[in-house]
């Protein structure tokens, strides 16, 4: 079970490394968030495509996987720029308050240096508020950068709306609109795709994905080889924003397929239906939409669109689905609807901290997101790990001591523990040697152990 986000997923795929390796037979994998893409990788036995040399946790790959959205770099650029022109004579006129008395000084021990300098101001400030040089091109140049920054949300907005395969209404000021969700996750969409394509299709198929035909041809290689080493049930679990209803799409093997979306039993199983999706029938269609959706995040992206075939119980609608964060008490409960009597949960998140550890906050917006968003799902792990005992036989975990990157910090962070930086690349390292300390020789090579004294 993997769960986390942004650059969780390469010490997911450490540990998938480690696991394979190690040869632990895996029946399901499941995820949410950067998860659902891990795991969408895992079920087909193409985990070199998540931690090889030209993988997606690559540093050149992955390092722009979530932006700032240009037309909001652009747009902050344009208007820090008309901002600074118009502090320029307020620069000028501090500039002079401090200039003056230093002149002065300086003529007190008999320099000619003081009264230069202040000539030579004198005649600057004179220069520059000629009707002929600032109050005639300050106005024009701020009128400009201002113009420049509506063009350049507009422009953006216009790009968004003609790209964009599905539309829904949406209330709120035009300002609203033309500003959008502040990161960009398409890269990120589009660079697994592409390598999800390679794999599902041949390196020899056409270079730009087509989403339908991959979710189909995906569905079709992971059941006729099912059963076979290396490929495993899939389930993947989103949230539907419009529904306000989490949504969990699987890809499972017979007996369990038919038990896990017809169950019978339970205060929720007569609406069991409209929160299930089943990749091995009409929803294949719809798998590379819950893995674009596994990657939006709750208000820094903008949610993913898709639209539900017109005979599922969603008639045909088109609905924002989006990761929530805190859904780890969920993704384990439908791993046990699935039938999983053993789980292994995989996260990026370090175990909680104790008193004497505590690091300074983060300044910079995406650090402070980050740490929200880590917070949360640490949390929510530990309340997934106080379910009733009875859903599991046995829960093991595999987490860092100390994770110093952020899901953010995809071109790696300080770290004040250790007094350095850390790269993405020493995380796949540390999800690798973490699945051999915490469970390939504490588990797997316990029970060795014990069934060789027998």
């Amino acid at each position: 079970m993997l769960t986390g986000t942004g650059t969780a997923g390469a010490y997911h795929a450490g540990v998938l490394k480690a696991l394979q390796e190690a040869g632990v037979k895996i029946d399901i994998v499941a995820g949410r968030g950067i998860g659902a893409a891990s795991a969408t990788f895992a079920a087909i036995d193409a985990g070199e495509q998540l931690w090889g040399a030209a993988g997606s946790w690559s540093t050149e790959t992955a390092a722009r996987f979530y932006r700032w959205r240009w037309t909001l770099r652009l747009g902050v650029l344009a208007l820090g720029l008309a901002l600074g022109a118009l502090l320029v004579p307020l620069t000028v006129l501090v500039g002079g308050l401090a200039l003056f008395p230093a002149g002065f000084v300086l003529q007190l021990f008999g320099l000619e240096t003081g009264g230069w300098l202040a000539v030579q101001y004198a005649g600057l400030v004179e220069a520059l508020f000629d009707p002929g040089g600032l109050p005639l091109y300050l106005p024009r140049f701020v009128t400009v950068m201002l113009l420049l920054l509506l063009g350049v949300l507009s422009v953006g907005a216009v790009i968004v709306w003609l790209r964009a395969r599905l539309r829904r209404r949406a209330r709120g000021g035009l300002w609203w609109e033309l500003l959008g969700s502040p990161l960009d996750q398409s890269l990120a969409t589009k660079t697994l795709a592409r390598k999800l394509w390679t794999v599902v299709c041949g390196s020899g198929s056409a270079a730009r994905p087509d989403a339908t035909e991959l979710g189909e041809r995906y569905a079709q290689l992971l059941a006729e080889n099912t059963g076979q080493p290396g490929f495993r049930d899939l389930l993947l679990l989103v949230h539907d924003l419009d529904a306000r209803r989490d949504f969990v799409a699987a890809l499972l093997s017979e007996p369990f397929r038919r038990s896990f979306f017809l169950r019978r039993q339970g205060d929720d199983a007569a609406e069991r239906h409209l929160e299930t999706l089943d990749l091995a029938d009409t929803g294949r269609r719809q798998l590379m939409d819950m893995l674009a959706a596994s990657l939006s995040l709750p208000v820094a992206t903008e949610p993913h669109l898709t639209r539900f075939p017109d005979e599922s119980a969603w008639q045909g609608e088109t609905h924002r689905l989006c990761d929530r964060p805190e859904s780890t008490v969920r993704l384990l409960e439908e791993v046990a609807n699935a039938g999983a009597e053993q789980v292994i949960l995989v996260s990026a998140c370090g175990w909680p901290s104790e008193p004497g550890r505590l690091t300074s906050g983060r300044r910079d917006p995406l650090g402070r997101v980050g740490e929200s968003l880590v917070a949360v799902e640490s949390a929510s792990i530990r309340d997934a790990l106080a379910l009733p005992s009875r859903l599991f036989e046995v829960v093991f975990q595999i987490r860092p001591t100390h994770n110093p990157l952020g899901p953010f910090d995809f071109n790696g962070s300080y770290d004040e523990l250790s007094d350095r930086r850390h790269t993405l690349a020493e995380l796949v390292s540390r999800g690798y040697e973490d699945a051999f300390s915490q469970f390939v020789n504490s588990v797997v090579g316990a029970s060795g152990e014990w069934i060789d004294s027998r």
